[in-house]
């Protein structure tokens, strides 16, 4: 087989990350039709179909798994071997100023920012942790890494399906020990929960209704650091990230109920302006984030 074109294969990773051709055009920041192209040469190169296409949705095959796990270690270390090569006359300098939720910010930018600033020391990192979904223009962000149910909501920016969050249930072993572990989400309403209110995740608070999870929650509150803790003083059960909770869970401080049960909040994405805007050091940091998250998955 003569070898393939990189571009071709840059196209299908990006494809494969952003969940559709029109996403992958606009982070290449090509037409779409060049995307299509280039993925039907692809899979006449390899011999195989690599998407599943409808008009409504699109899913990558078996052969198009296979290939992303092989290709995307490579890709991303040439990326670093060439922004290495570039870095040698424009070295990055300013803020980069990224926002997420506080646990996706403690989980996934500290580490980023940490090997950030000591790999480029003219840099700054500026990190707004809250809840609220900001404004790109007002706030002066860079990066943004969010959840995800619908719509983005400024199609000027740019989204690339980064993860996915997935939450369990969980109680300390206090708690378990006073009340004891529900056997079925028919016994969830005479147990205690600890509640969290979640504006920017439009489908957990109606995903936790339709389970009678947390309806008659005795404390609410709008930080996984805060519901984690009143859970493990023995509060009741909550719903709590995995990658929130796999430290206790390790340790035994906290214990999973109903291990079956796993609700699947939506798509982490990493959001940030069209690639021609971005400045030399927006791109350092976002790399650094998709490596982060490629070493430790969220879900």
């Amino acid at each position: 087989m003569a070898p393939i074109d990189l571009n071709l294969l840059r196209a299908f990773a990006t494809v494969h990350d952003g969940g559709s051709f029109a996403a992958a055009a606009k982070e290449l920041g090509v037409p779409r039709s060049t995307v299509s192209r280039a993925i039907a040469a692809l899979e006449e190169e390899v011999g195989e179909p690599l998407f599943h296409r409808t008009t409504r949705s699109m899913q990558v095959t078996r052969a198009g798994t296979t290939l992303y796990d092989r290709i995307a270690p490579s890709l991303l270390h040439l990326g670093g071997a060439l922004d290495d090569l570039g870095s040698r006359t424009e070295e990055p300098t300013g803020t980069v100023t990224v926002t997420s939720t506080v646990d996706i910010g403690m989980a996934v930018f500290a580490e980023a920012a940490s090997r950030f600033t000591v790999r480029w020391p003219r840099v700054k990192v500026d990190a707004l942790l809250t809840p609220k979904l900001v404004d790109f223009d007002r706030d002066g962000i860079d990066l943004s890494l969010r959840i995800f149910t619908s719509k983005l909501p400024d199609s000027r920016l740019v989204a690339r399906k980064v993860g996915t969050v997935d939450f369990h249930l969980f109680a300390s072993p206090a708690y378990l020990a006073r009340r004891g572990a529900p056997r079925s989400p028919a016994e969830f309403p005479a147990h205690d929960w600890v509640g969290f209110r979640a504006p920017a995740i439009a489908g957990l608070a109606k995903s936790l209704v339709e389970n009678n999870i947390g309806s008659n929650a005795r404390i609410l509150c709008d930080d996984m650091f805060f519901l984690r803790e009143a859970v493990r003083r023995g509060a009741g059960i909550a719903p709590i990230p995995a990658f929130v909770a796999e430290e206790d869970r390790k340790a035994g401080t906290l214990v999973r109920v109903l291990p079956r049960w796993t609700l699947s909040t939506g798509t982490v994405y990493l959001v940030h302006r069209p690639p021609k805007m971005l400045p030399s050091r927006v791109v350092a940091f976002r790399d650094l984030v998709v490596d982060v998250l490629r070493q430790r998955p969220l879900s």
